[in-house]
């Protein structure tokens, strides 16, 4: 970072970019909701993405798509998928009455993610998926048609049961897991597979560290009551490392103390 121009012109929820939209909320969060420059600045970045890149399929799929050189790209990546659940942890908060809508937009996302896997041959979800030429929630390319045992999707599925409590969402988590427990389980551990829409896919021979870290980890938390690791009390970072909300009032800072006299 030099002149603090952009580097390319590029805007998306997806990889490079995601991350900084859900630590404006989590900011605000971890701050006991005191930080509200944070959340001002997540509030304008929903609305910005709302008005620019979210879409409605002909099908009637929510999507977010990808701003390149000027057009909208018609295609969202698996990672953007996490924004279901953003959406829906910002709700309670939102200005002008619209926790309901963005409860629903969460809402909305996690169904078309799930469309995304219920489509493929492996119910797995494919890199990227496209949403146009009649084609929706569908991989077009060889090289986004790969799984490597992402957790966004999950992720949203969390979220939106401990908001919802719908039983769909732990349905959906379930299939998720017996798909991965079918279909990437190897004699090591569990491999990534090159094409979710092949009935004989080939592995990559790869076990990522978020598989453990994220994907297992919201899995479990999705089929556990939800005074395990309660979001009044825990923040997770986009790696889902738990971080303690800071009870303000419950703190004594350095140098707050009483002076003794």
């Amino acid at each position: 970072m030099i002149t603090g121009h952009w580097g390319q012109h590029h805007t998306s929820v997806g990889g490079l970019g995601d991350s900084f939209y859900e630590y404006l909320l989590k900011a605000w969060l971890m701050s006991d909701k005191t930080d509200t420059e944070a959340r001002k600045t997540y509030d304008d970045a929903i609305e910005a993405i709302e008005r620019h890149l979210i879409r409605k399929s002909n099908g009637g799929l929510t999507f977010i798509g990808e701003w390149k050189n000027g057009h909208l790209e018609r295609k969202m990546g698996h990672l953007a998928c996490f924004a279901g659940g953003m959406f829906a942890l910002g709700a309670d908060g939102s200005p002008d009455d619209k926790a309901g809508h963005y409860l629903q937009l969460g809402a909305e996302i996690a169904h078309t993610c799930h469309e995304s896997y219920d489509r493929t041959v492996l119910k797995l979800g494919p890199e990227a998926f496209k949403f146009d030429s009649g084609l929706e929630a569908v991989a077009v390319r060889q090289n986004e048609k790969y799984y490597i045992l992402r957790p966004e999707v999950i992720e949203t599925y969390w979220y939106m049961w401990r908001f919802t409590h719908d039983p769909k969402y732990r349905q959906w988590g379930w299939e998720a897991a017996q798909a991965i427990d079918k279909y990437c389980r190897v004699s090591g551990g569990f491999s990534g597979v090159k094409d979710v829409y092949s009935s004989n896919p080939t592995y990559d021979d790869v076990q990522q560290s978020f598989f453990l870290a994220e994907t297992l980890k919201y899995l479990y938390l999705l089929f556990s009551s939800d005074d395990l690791m309660p979001l009044e009390s825990w923040v997770f970072n986009t790696e889902a490392h738990p971080l303690p909300v800071l009870h303000l009032g419950n703190i004594t800072l350095p140098g707050s103390e009483p002076a003794q006299r």
